[in-house]
């Protein structure tokens, strides 16, 4: 493995100076900014990050203001990215920054990955990229790059293989542009050696001496284990009307989607009558589905509209400001969305 990424740094870099992608993070790669970016990008596309990005930083622009940041507010401006554990624990490591290191973002990668939510890929992201660290960061795109020019036929989830990948790539990491390698290597994996459908090798820097290039394996690596299948869970959504109104509850505060609002719901088969909601009018309210990493919603509406306000404890009438401004509601219910709005 050792021989073939060692050919890799500069042929990368030229390429990386020559077709990096502009974006806000590496315009201005402070370790607050590098550091919620990273975050953000964890299993979500670039895209879908670059609105988010620059909304959380204009309601957080620091450390400390995140940290003393209502989780309400917190959550609504989270609305939509998923893993919202991610956010939670981003304000949690905000709050440490600020109780250890007296508001200053820790410098030594150590502290950094000491901090909550922050693994190896990560601490090795904001080190490199805001500290000019020599030590690497391996996520899913570097994985796969590292083992399509080494022909290595191992499971890439396998700890071993993220072990030797950092092990190599520890060995040949410039010390002068550590921020650039790390960034030069993701982005080859997200725009070149791409993970669906055929690589771009024609565009890339490792083609002379990439073995899966050279021998017409591109479509065999990297290799994966096969995931589990997901379980599905068939669910009926309550959409319950009042007034304007629709009727809302909180998750628990663990587990999925914890402590997000939502849709009253339940496993299909069950009734509104459960809750203690005796609805004047009842109607089919659409259907949607929804995929977790591990699980499957798959989901029948049941739209209600009721006389009185009385809702079970803890619920909460909302009109339509209130669920655009202040109630962040998960994406696994945008399938009603349109529905609800129909009737605030």
């Amino acid at each position: 493995m050792d021989t073939l990424l060692a050919q890799l740094p500069i042929p990368l870099l030229v390429w990386y100076r020559e077709n990096a992608r502009t974006l806000p993070w590496r315009s201005n790669p402070t370790p607050y900014h590098v550091w919620v970016s990273e975050i953000m990008l964890q299993q979500t596309r670039v895209a879908a990050v670059l609105d988010y990005y620059r909304r959380f930083l204009d309601a957080l622009p620091t450390v400390q203001a995140l940290a003393n940041c209502p989780e309400d507010q917190l959550m609504k401006l989270w609305q939509g990215l998923g893993y919202y554990s991610r956010a939670r624990n981003l304000q949690k490591a905000a709050r440490q920054v600020m109780d250890l290191h007296q508001g200053e973002f820790p410098s030594r990668y150590e502290d950094i990955r000491a901090l909550t939510g922050v693994g190896d890929y990560t601490a090795g992201a904001v080190a490199s990229i805001a500290f000019g660290l020599p030590v690497p960061a391996v996520d899913g795109n570097v994985l796969r790059v590292a083992a399509r020019i080494t022909g290595d036929s191992s499971d890439i989830a396998s700890p071993a293989f993220k072990k030797q990948t950092a092990k190599a790539l520890a060995q040949i990491i410039p010390t002068k542009t550590p921020g650039d390698f790390n960034q030069a290597m993701m982005e080859l994996g997200a725009v070149v050696c791409l993970p669906n459908g055929a690589p771009l090798c024609e565009k890339c820097p490792a083609a002379p001496f990439c073995r899966a290039h050279l021998e017409d394996r591109t479509g065999e690596l990297p290799c994966k284990a096969p995931k589990k299948p997901r379980k599905i869970e068939k669910r009926t959504v309550f959409l319950l009307f009042y007034e304007n109104q629709v009727a809302l509850r909180r998750r628990p505060g663990r587990g999925l989607l914890a402590g997000l609002w939502e849709y009253p719901n339940e496993l299909a088969g069950a009734g509104l009558d459960e809750f203690g909601v005796s609805p004047a009018e009842t109607w089919a309210a659409g259907a949607g589905k929804h995929i977790f990493s591990h699980i499957e919603w798959h989901m029948t509406g049941l739209g209600a509209r009721l006389d009185s306000p009385a809702l079970p404890e803890g619920w909460v009438w909302a009109n339509r400001e209130e669920l655009s401004q202040t109630y962040a509601l998960p994406s696994a219910f945008r399938a009603f969305q349109a529905h609800v709005e129909e009737r605030l």
